[in-house]
């Protein structure tokens, strides 16, 4: 017999070598495989499920097995209590880079028009977030991965947003010739070789939007340097970056002349991102 409660212990016990959730991905997948919500699993344990239905499950289960990432495989992540649609071509998004949404929010003002600059968007998630709950802003989202872009734009459409635009850009090189309020970025900043690019979910995603020359470094200094010339006076830079880079990112900061240089910890308590304002 296969009921959702006897498909659902065993898939967590042949998930457990390969995730540290696994009866959470198992939910995941057999919702996807029922096209029903998680509350469906908790009401009707006993229901037994269809030949068709539990050949899907196993076809879903198969590929976490083989370590691809739950997002991939729905082509769905949350993000501030949002959907988005998600591929290889993108970044998974993660919850530590909701502390760049709870930082841009208290920069800007709620009913005062400004502008933003989203660098590197990949699905969107940073610009759509900032553009659905700030209407009066004007956002602008660049990426250098037309996949990338085609994706950010499905999720701007799908959210039914209309003050956010898309360029593809080579970080600032095809940028509007504007003036920005906030520039935010959660650019690749991974040493190259770092051994996480070899582990879990990161070994799925796309390595130019992970890892980036001088021990992770180089997008930083080129997007903070450049960015100098894009703000308004008295503009924002926020910048994601790894736990172990605060001090090298501070330090940047300072040299190129921000003021009010300040690093802010995500969930785990670890330095995650560095704010910078343009005298």
């Amino acid at each position: 017999m296969h009921s959702i409660k006897s498909v659902l212990d065993e898939a967590a016990a042949t998930l457990a070598p390969v995730s540290d959730s696994a009866m959470l991905d198992a939910e995941i997948l057999l919702c996807q495989a029922l096209d029903k919500p998680r509350s469906y699993l908790r009401a009707w344990p006993g229901k037994q499920l269809l030949p068709k239905q539990l050949a899907i499950f196993k076809a879903l289960l198969e590929q976490r097995q083989q370590g691809k990432p739950i997002a991939y495989i729905t082509g769905q992540r949350e993000f501030w209590s949002r959907d988005f649609q998600v591929s290889p071509d993108v970044l998974i998004p993660r919850p530590d880079t909701e502390l760049l949404i709870e930082l841009s929010l208290a920069l800007i003002p709620a009913e005062q028009p400004c502008t933003l600059l989203d660098l590197g968007t990949g699905s969107g998630i940073i610009a759509i977030t900032l553009a659905a709950e700030r209407p009066q802003a004007q956002v602008s989202a660049i990426d250098f991965s037309l996949a990338a872009l085609d994706i950010a734009k499905l999720n701007a459409d799908r959210h039914k947003l209309s003050n956010i635009e898309f360029y593809r850009s080579d970080w600032f090189a095809s940028v509007p010739a504007t003036k920005f309020d906030l520039i935010i970025s959660n650019p690749p900043y991974i040493a190259e070789d770092d051994a996480h690019l070899q582990q879990g979910d990161v070994r799925f995603e796309p390595r130019t939007a992970l890892s980036a020359p001088e021990q992770g470094l180089a997008d930083i200094r080129m997007i903070a340097t450049a960015a100098r010339d894009y703000l308004n006076p008295g503009g924002h830079l926020l910048i994601e970056h790894g736990y172990n880079q605060q001090q090298p990112v501070q330090a940047l900061f300072k040299d190129l002349h921000y003021a009010k240089v300040q690093t802010y910890s995500d969930l785990s308590g670890q330095p995650r991102a560095t704010y910078g304002q343009w005298p």
